[in-house]
């Protein structure tokens, strides 16, 4: 499978395709997303991330600070320099749209925008339930035609 362009948005508001696929590269049956598992086809598999730029559908977002394997609890920490003016932020691992391991580089399929208006990463509270609850579905309803945080 050809990994998706980077620039473009690949979610649609029918989450399934012909043949029950998900509408989004790696995706699961049905078009699941699972925020907190790398996508089979990402080229995420025993690779140290830390270091790699990341690269939002519409340009730079800054490097991954601290890059988590652990099954159906993975994520990236982004350090986005003077982008955000020096915060982090957090990423499901679900959000890797495919990395080149040539360029350094981990491509997300989420813009900028949606990036900026995510709940706001805080290192206390990266492991807690009430907060992941909330970040993956937080992006999650980014794949939702419906725009995140409006009620449904």
């Amino acid at each position: 499978m050809e990994p998706l362009d980077p620039r473009t948005t690949h979610g649609t508001p029918d989450p399934l395709t012909p043949g029950g696929r998900g509408a989004f590269a790696g995706g699961t049956p049905a078009g699941r997303f699972y925020p907190w598992s790398y996508r089979d086809d990402a080229g995420v598999s025993g690779v140290d991330l830390v270091g790699y730029k990341v690269q939002a559908n519409d340009g730079g977002i800054g490097k991954v600070d601290q890059a988590s394997h652990e099954v159906n609890s993975s994520y990236l920490v982004v350090d986005t320099g003077p982008w955000i003016l020096g915060k982090k932020v957090m990423l499901p691992a679900g959000t890797v749209n495919h990395v080149d391991h040539d360029e350094r580089k981990v491509h997300v399929d989420r813009s900028r925008d949606q990036i900026k208006a995510a709940p706001e990463y805080d290192v206390s509270t990266d492991s807690d339930p009430v907060y992941r609850d909330k970040l993956g579905g937080y992006y999650d309803d980014t794949y939702s035609s419906i725009p995140p945080g409006t009620a449904r």
